[in-house]
């Protein structure tokens, strides 16, 4: 399977290079728009300024980028997939509390999905006001209906658009090329901002240089969401293409830096943009255009990163099940329409809240910092546990790494009450619903007791035969959580053996172990009744959305054709008026029993989860089974059970 997975993801040729353009640079690739209006904004245009704050970039793009993210962390891919999840997957075994530090980086990520939309779109359709007869134009209502149409689109697939992406984002960076190149002849002299002694001198000795990090970090912004998109193109095409959209975007910003040296030396830029003011005028509404496409497919990216991310917390458990649609064949496309809603909601609120591009930039940037900081972390894990290398190597590269981060974290800090805290609050909000799924399910699941199923082998036997119990099914199937093959829980043996015995003809125990790998999809089956008791084990990738009733039928079906566990000699239950194998799910649900006494922090955690819960999907739905062919029996959990009552009798003639 590993071989499999290499192979896909190693093929490199003109079409897939294509599509990496397409998929895997949209935030990154949009930075050009506001970076360089960020870090100069209204201060006097000067050398320092000017030279420090492309040095920064440049080095920025090198270290972060290219040395972290390109050559390091893309090493870290699970069966071809990347993210801060996939991460995590790889390392959990290796450290005990690698759960917290990962729900933080993926909420801040998840928080950085609602900024980046509008920021990006607002910053492409603001470049309209440079077009003459076109100066005054309210941009704040075309974004959001832009915005709007494509959070619309989402449910029916985006594999159609996603065709354009290639050539759209391969159009933008030829044209980001050509802009910055053209201003870079007329002042050659921008080429030595590449020198590192610009960026010290910019951040030791320009005043407030290093608070203007939080601007030049929006450069790199779009590099966790690169690794988030291994999983669609591969390492190899990722890295290749990686040279060519560096070399885009560094021109680029040094176009906009000569541009800034020609024109404008000792004055102030105000509120143009640099990146629109380096275009023609007779290319102004095709760059607009151009850039405005550039802008969606950014978008796009964030959103469908968004429902990767959701998904994959779900089936890890940190996130309440809920729907999860799949709107094309394609593999890994998803659509939540919960999800969908949030993300529509949240990018409007932040186009109504902030208005203009210049304002979103106080609130960007900050949560990805945080994204960053876990990343290293996790990753410093896979390098010493996975790769085995050299301790002083990884606590050279995290210094190195964490030296940078922390400095862009401390510079965003000061955005925080400019707008920063918006996606730190969301963020606490991801943070607060997935810490409370993953710590109420590890309480629920540690008052689930297991017995030994052998014990009551044959008492199971003894009931299958006893024609004196009504048939309850043909084929009785519990959903178990038990991983061991001779285990099960005991609410399981009590729901058979209950008031009404449920006797059936065969027992199935059907338990759905979700994998480290993304997409895994198998089974094994054991007898351990003879053609009376069978459990069965389905391993379903933390990508994949389970349907586990097809799953069951599948894999019966197999049994059959295969003529094993003698299941082809016995009656499925059909009859000539219906030939439906006559199958019956039992979901034991749990719910918070009243005879609990809680501490505060317990009480609002447990009844958190279950609030959580209840709000997302039922077990039924959540694993794929039909509501026809599913019993639901609830079962009381009692935590902590109130062990002081005092009840006083009274007499009856009192």
């Amino acid at each position: 399977m590993k071989k499999v997975f290499e192979s896909a993801h190693s093929r490199v040729s003109a079409a897939t290079l294509l599509v990496a353009l397409g998929i895997i640079y949209g935030d990154i690739g949009t930075s050009p728009l506001y970076v360089v209006k960020a870090v100069v904004g209204e201060r006097p245009v000067t050398e320092m300024l000017v030279y420090g704050a492309v040095s920064c970039v440049f080095w920025t793009i090198t270290f972060q980028t290219t040395f972290k993210y390109i050559y390091l962390t893309l090493r870290a891919d699970n069966r071809g997939e990347g993210g801060i999840f996939s991460l995590y997957a790889l390392v959990r075994r290796y450290g005990k509390y690698l759960i917290i530090p990962t729900i933080i980086g993926a909420s801040a990520l998840l928080a950085d999905g609602i900024i980046t939309p509008p920021i990006s779109v607002a910053s492409a359709v603001e470049g309209l006001s440079n077009i003459n007869g076109l100066d005054n134009i309210p941009t704040m209502p075309i974004v959001i209906v832009i915005i709007s149409i494509l959070f619309i689109v989402q449910r029916f697939g985006t594999q159609i658009v996603g065709r354009m992406f290639g050539p759209a984002m391969l159009t933008w960076f030829s044209m980001l090329f050509i802009l910055g190149i053209l201003q870079v002849i007329q002042h050659p002299d921008i080429i030595k901002a590449l020198n590192p002694y610009y960026a010290y001198a910019f951040l030791t000795q320009y005043p407030g240089g290093f608070a203007l990090l939080g601007g030049v970090f929006l450069a790199t912004t779009g590099a966790e969401a690169l690794y988030s998109d291994l999983g669609h193109c591969g390492k190899k095409n990722i890295r290749i293409t990686w040279v060519f959209v560096k070399t885009c975007l560094i021109t680029n910003y040094m176009g906009q830096a000569a541009w800034l040296m020609n024109s404008r030396y000792d004055s102030f830029l105000g509120s143009e943009n640099p990146f629109f003011m380096i275009m023609p005028e007779w290319f102004l509404l095709p760059g607009v255009l151009i850039a405005t496409m550039a802008a969606i497919i950014a978008s796009q990216a964030l959103i469908s990163g968004s429902y990767t991310l959701i998904n994959e917390a779900m089936n890890l458990n940190f996130w309440p099940r809920i729907a999860v649609r799949q709107p094309s064949d394609t593999k890994g496309q998803i659509y939540i329409p919960s999800v969908n809603i949030m993300l529509w909601i949240g990018c409007v609120l932040v186009v109504l809240h902030f208005k203009t591009s210049s304002h979103m930039e106080a609130a960007y940037g900050l949560a990805i910092t945080i994204t960053m900081m876990v990343t290293t972390y996790l990753l410093s894990y896979y390098l010493a546990f996975k790769l085995r290398w050299p301790k002083l190597l990884i606590g050279l590269l995290v210094t190195l790494f964490a030296s940078i981060e922390i400095s862009f974290f401390i510079a965003n800090i000061r955005k925080f009450p400019e707008g920063g805290y918006i996606t730190i609050m969301v963020s606490s909000i991801f943070i607060l619903i997935m810490y409370t799924i993953y710590k109420g399910r590890k309480i629920s699941n540690r008052f689930t007791k297991f017995v030994d199923l052998g014990k009551y082998a044959q008492q199971i036997k003894r009931l299958s035969e006893d024609d004196e119990v009504p048939r309850f099914s043909t084929h009785l199937v519990y959903l178990t959580k038990a991983n061991y093959r001779h285990e099960i829980e005991e609410k399981i043996i009590k729901s058979i053996f209950s008031k009404k015995p449920k006797r059936a003809d065969v027992y199935w125990f059907l338990h759905i172990h979700r994998t480290e790998a993304p997409y895994t999809l198998s089974y094994n089956v054991s007898e351990l009744i003879e053609d009376k008791v069978i459990k069965v084990n389905i391993h379903v990738g933390f990508r994949i959305q389970p349907r586990t009733e097809l799953y069951f039928k599948l894999i019966v079906q197999a049994l059959i054709d295969n003529k094993e566990l003698n299941l082809h000699l016995r009656d499925d239950g059909s009859t000539k008026y219906n030939y439906e194998p006559d199958f019956k799910f039992v979901v034991i649900e749990k719910f918070l029993s009243v005879e609990n006494e809680f501490s505060l922090n317990e009480g609002l955690l447990l009844n958190g989860y279950f609030f959580l819960k209840q709000l997302g999907q039922s077990d039924e739905k959540a694993f794929g089974l039909d509501k026809s062919d599913v019993v639901i029996e609830d079962v009381p959990l009692v935590y902590q059970p109130v062990n002081q009552v005092q009840l006083t009798r009274l007499d009856n003639n009192a």
